[in-house]
């Protein structure tokens, strides 16, 4: 089993429902890091992206993608949904005018780290192998950014995972 496939998403069909695509993942880091590393602006911006608006429940933020080659865009608008620091985040983010992408992040504590748990329910017609490399690709700038190493490739990545998100 390769590095890649031992922190790829699970893919769920759910019968007459949505898509819902699950990340689990491990951090040898204590949860109040991982929630840090998520939710404060400057460290979320680090892996993922910039945020700033109001960041309460029922409030909204806006977005800014960092980490893309084409960052720089307009923002994602994001609802914040729940908000219970520092275990549990759902948001809606929502680009234009299309279906909002829903997702939840939970952290629990397992002996000195973190368990992470992200599910991404996905928008019709969003297919897992579109959006699956890419969280993937996500997940491991978290690890990274929390770990101080560099940076995963966003081509290697992709060309390890793809196939795994299609079937």
């Amino acid at each position: 089993m390769s590095d890649h496939s031992a922190r790829t998403g699970e893919v769920h069909h759910e019968p007459g429902g949505p898509t819902v695509l699950r990340f689990r993942r491990v951090h040898p880091e204590p949860v109040e890091d991982v929630w840090s590393a998520v939710t404060d602006p400057d460290r979320c911006a680090r892996w993922f992206g910039r945020w700033s608006g109001d960041a309460r429940p029922g409030g909204t933020v806006a977005l800014e993608m960092t980490a893309e080659e084409d960052a720089g865009g307009p923002p994602s608008q994001v609802l914040i949904s729940e908000c219970d620091p520092p275990h549990r985040l759902a948001v809606a983010i929502r680009d234009g005018d299309g279906e909002p992408w829903e997702l939840t992040l939970t952290l629990a504590p397992e002996g000195t780290g973190t368990v992470l748990v992200l599910p991404h329910v996905l928008p019709a017609g969003l297919s897992p192998a579109d959006a699956g490399p890419g969280w993937h690709w996500y997940l491991d700038r978290l690890a990274a950014s929390l770990a101080g190493t560099p940076m995963p490739d966003w081509e290697r990545t992709l060309t390890a995972t793809v196939d795994h998100y299609r079937a």
